[in-house]
């Protein structure tokens, strides 16, 4: 075959194999049998192979490229993609409804959509060809996220017609793949992903292209980008219909709805349905259909108003509290967890829920032997709501908290200003395992094969003591702890042995000081380049430290200041750990993130992060979390039922932002 009659063939398979492709990934209807696909596949690669120049950006080949890449680009998105408002009930839905007729007469359809829980993207072909995929962002900035979004398979590369447009839609994780992703970390012992939205969000934010492809992510596409009437389209519907026949995915779920009745039934319909669909939904979008009616309306600053989300209320099940465990984390705060009888709640089988503290149980009066209603806080983390006390048959047992650590036996003490109780004693035998577990796990140490299960048997077997220790193991010790063969065995010393040579900020890390997370342990290494002179530095000096808190520094002065640990330090050195810092001198500066250096407020209830998490994720960026909004505060993070709060944020002009938003730059 002479290189013309490859060209000519080369086209023949790329139209063919896209027109497979949409139809199996697309529409769900496989126009060939597998081997029939693959063979045609192998034929254009081979004929990719033997004339490189044939090799088209649109062809089929192309879906993964083969080179990872060091970051993501910032894309300005040329109108910016608002976030919607959000309704949680009827009574807020006929607002919505009266609100539209007020603005835009009664004449009024809706397009009523599944709110897909997945990431928001923008797509850009020119000509009919891909050439640009951002996420969201702040919804002014994004990221170029191209290289992944190619490797979806729902994603045309070339158009049916050769048009220039921006289209829009939500990458999603179907729940077979999110399922079969989280059974394959879990045997390579991996943090599991909490939920395919998070799975996605992860799988887009690779570097490497491959890893994304191998993830099976999904798209819907809801809408145009841009100005929908340049294309001759009218209508929300019409450009469905018009998006659909250019060879993309939408969602056929969708409904036109002529009055509130008919939407509220499809809330009522998908609320009672949402199961079974093989892909995760948190809520319904409600959009006026007209674009004249829309136009009519407008937008407010951070979102339109002819447009609004139902969010579905979580799920909430009865079940029985059988007990009521204790567990010592690192730090020696008690927790207290709910043993609760097996239930399925929002997709999974729930069987622990934390009761956070002593405070929490006593004012939901819990009691061992109560039925139960609980639920998951944001579809994520199981909590009790309350007590069924009505049902209650005299059996049921208060819960005490005890007076004693249960791991050690020590006195339990309740520090100024915290509801938790704690253990003080340093030779906790349940701080010291958890710590082990701290100080070996990814973020830190990043020993593989040093487990939670091993650490538990190391110490229990006297074969550790301390972190110290895990570095004068030798292999004939670890030959005879269960399930050790001499594969493993030997592994494990040699990832023992090069976790020595770490740099400063995983062991300042892995040391578990309290309020010192990852970026406060980069920040500190990068600033002293040693652990050595770490240890001398004053409060005053950590404080004029950008992004140093108090508490921070009182805490690392505290820590240094004591003799086990000095003693601690000397023994690493000596086992040839290393304890300076390696790597490079990368200062963040202010305004590199959206929290760093800034002053910050949260207030109202929390969807999907709990206060605690939010701080937390804040001040790793560089935030400051503040209890009052004042002229000083450069940022609020308003959830349901914000308050006072709110109201003189917006009296001082303060930027607020929603929780959506909120999490839309913590995954940045």
């Amino acid at each position: 075959m002479d290189r013309i009659q490859a060209e000519q063939r080369v086209t023949e398979l790329n139209e063919q194999l896209r027109g497979y492709g949409h139809a199996y990934y697309v529409l769900d209807k496989p126009a060939v049998p597998d081997s029939v696909y693959d063979q045609l596949m192998n034929e254009l690669i081979e004929l990719e192979t033997l004339y490189p120049d044939l090799i088209f950006p649109d062809s089929p080949t192309q879906r993964v490229g083969g080179t990872p890449i060091s970051n993501f680009d910032k894309v300005t998105h040329a109108l910016p993609m608002l976030s919607l408002s959000n309704v949680f009930n009827e009574e807020d839905i006929r607002d919505f409804d009266r609100r539209v007729r007020s603005g835009a007469g009664d004449n009024i359809e809706y397009v009523c959509e599944l709110k897909i829980d997945g990431l928001a993207v923008s797509l850009i072909y020119e000509n009919g060809q891909f050439i640009r995929g951002a996420t969201r962002g702040d919804g002014r900035v994004g990221e170029d996220i191209t290289v992944n979004l190619r490797t979806v398979r729902t994603i045309p590369l070339k158009l049916r017609k050769s048009e220039s447009l921006e289209v829009r839609g939500e990458v999603f994780m179907p729940k077979k793949s999110f399922h079969a992703l989280n059974a394959e970390r879990g045997e390579r012992g991996e943090e599991l992903f909490a939920n395919p939205r998070n799975a996605a969000a992860g799988s887009l934010r690779q570097l490497d292209p491959k890893i994304a492809a191998s993830r099976n992510l999904d798209v819907f596409i809801y809408g145009i980008g841009g100005d929908a009437e340049s294309h001759g389209l009218s209508e929300h519907e019409e450009t469905l219909q018009f998006i659909e026949a250019l060879g993309f995915k939408t969602n056929n779920e969708r409904q036109v709805c002529r009055s509130v009745e008919e939407v509220l039934a499809y809330i009522e319909k998908w609320t009672e349905q949402r199961a079974d669909l093989s892909y995760e939904i948190d809520g319904i979008v409600i959009k006026v259909n007209r674009y004249l009616q829309q136009q009519e309306l407008g937008f407010t600053a951070k979102s339109p108003k002819w447009a609004t989300a139902y969010k579905f209320p979580a799920e909430e099940v009865m079940t029985t509290v059988r007990d009521i465990e204790l567990s010592v984390g690192r730090t020696g705060v008690v927790t207290p967890t709910a043993i609760l009888d097996p239930v399925s709640v929002a997709g999974t089988t729930v069987q622990r829920a934390s009761l956070h503290n002593e405070d929490l149980i006593r004012e939901k009066d819990i009691r061992i032997g109560d039925k139960v209603i609980i639920r998951k806080a944001g579809d994520i983390i199981p909590e009790v709501v309350s007590a069924l006390v009505e049902q209650r048959t005299g059996d049921e047992l208060p819960f005490e908290m005890p007076e004693n650590c249960p791991a050690c036996g020590s006195e339990l003490i309740r520090i100024e200003g915290e509801v938790a109780l704690r253990c003080v004693n340093p030779q906790c035998p349940a701080q010291i395992t958890e710590g082990l577990i701290h100080f070996v796990s990814r973020n830190a140490m990043n020993i593989e094969g040093l487990g939670e299960k091993v650490i538990e048997q190391l110490y229990r077997e006297g074969l550790i003591a301390d972190i110290s220790d895990i570095y004068k193991l030798t292999k004939e010790q670890l030959l005879n702890l269960d399930r050790m063969g001499e594969k493993s065995a030997s592994n494990l010393i040699a990832a023992i042995d090069a976790s020595r040579s770490n740099s400063m900020e995983r062991l300042l890390f892995g040391l578990g000081i309290r309020h010192v997370g990852e970026r406060g342990a980069r920040i500190l290494s990068e600033h002293f380049g040693s652990i050595e002179k770490l240890m001398t530095a004053t409060f005053d000096e950590l404080i004029n430290i950008h992004e140093i808190g108090g508490k921070m520094a009182d805490s690392i002065v505290a820590y240094f200041e004591t003799e086990e640990v000095q003693q601690l330090m000397q023994r690493l050195a000596e086992a040839n750990v290393n304890l300076t810092y390696t790597g490079t001198r990368v200062r963040v500066e202010e305004g590199a993130n959206a929290f760093a250096g800034k002053k910050i407020v949260l207030t109202g209830k929390l969807e999907k992060l709990t206060r605690g998490e939010a701080q937390s994720q804040i001040e790793a960026l560089g935030g400051k979390v503040s209890g009052s909004v004042s002229k000083k505060t450069d940022l609020v993070i308003a959830g349901e039922e914000a308050g006072s709060k709110l109201a003189k944020a917006l009296e001082l002009k303060v930027d607020v932002w929603n929780e959506e938003r909120l999490i839309e730059e913590l995954s940045k």
